[in-house]
């Protein structure tokens, strides 16, 4: 009989996900696909479902479909192949990427590179230490930089909600910049995985009406100070390569690049 199982947890049961992905990891950034922060984020939306794979009950990937990509995580050691075969059948018509599972058959998407960024605990300015860290009062306005940053954004107050009240609700560390006048400026969420394990930026935006002023980056190191003041050993961002505007705005930041990470894409995917 196959001691491979997978699990569809809703967002009220991915406790055991998000405990995994914490175990799996490191200090230094982390070498898989998922962190825990990338799952507490997707947890906003009310129908997220999580996929949990146990061999003879122990949890040895996490995973979910991220619009037409299938982003996954396997625990070290695990038999990648095994959880490979078995994620094609999660995959319909479209779902053509896949980010951190070596699918049989697939190539590399050379087009289309992410940078990996990393940033080591250290003091910060102190306009950062006074970024205000974000609660209920503040979800109108951290929503709207969300909106205001990223064109098509579906982020709600109550999606901000249930993120809050996920499972990963907890592992969240949100800061808000706003100008002299109080107007929100830029925002950036922050994501543990545990003391001594490497935090995660995700998301973060600066209001266009705001940029040029250096809210971003007192966004960026207000909940990387966060992180580390919780216990963070370092801070992880991912960034498509080609967005030189956050590749520039982290750098500010003090972050470095660690590597250049590719999805795989099914090969003979309809152009």
């Amino acid at each position: 009989m196959p001691s491979l199982v997978r699990r569809r947890l809703t967002s009220a049961e991915t406790g055991p996900a998000l405990r995994a992905l914490s175990a799996w990891t490191p200090a230094d950034v982390p070498g898989g696909s998922l962190h825990p922060g990338d799952v507490g984020w997707y947890l906003r939306f009310d129908d997220a479902a999580v996929l949990l794979w146990l061999d003879d009950g122990t949890p040895v990937a996490v995973g979910f479909l991220d619009g037409p990509v299938l982003r996954v995580t396997a625990a070290p050691g695990a038999d990648v192949g095994a959880i490979a075969a078995d994620a094609e059948e999660v995959l319909g018509p479209g779902d053509d990427w896949c980010d951190g599972l070596p699918m049989p058959g697939w190539e590399l998407d050379q087009g289309a590179p992410w940078l990996v960024m990393s940033w080591t605990p250290r003091p910060v300015p102190d306009r950062a230490e006074r970024a205000g860290e974000v609660g209920a009062d503040d979800a109108a306005d951290r929503v709207l930089v969300q909106r205001a940053a990223f064109e098509g954004s579906t982020f709600t107050v109550e999606r901000w909600h249930a993120m809050k009240r996920s499972p990963a609700g907890a592992l969240a560390v949100e800061t808000l910049v706003r100008t002299p006048g109080g107007e929100p400026a830029a925002a950036a969420t922050g994501w543990l995985a545990g003391a001594g394990r490497c935090g995660l930026l995700e998301p973060v935006g600066t209001h266009p009406d705001h940029r040029g002023h250096g809210y971003g980056r007192d966004a960026v190191l207000g909940a990387c100070a966060a992180l580390a003041r919780r216990g963070a050993s370092a801070v992880a961002v991912a960034t498509p390569a080609a967005n030189e505007a956050a590749v520039a705005l982290y750098r500010s930041a003090g972050f470095t690049v660690v590597r250049e990470h590719h999805d795989r894409v099914r090969a003979g995917r309809p152009a």
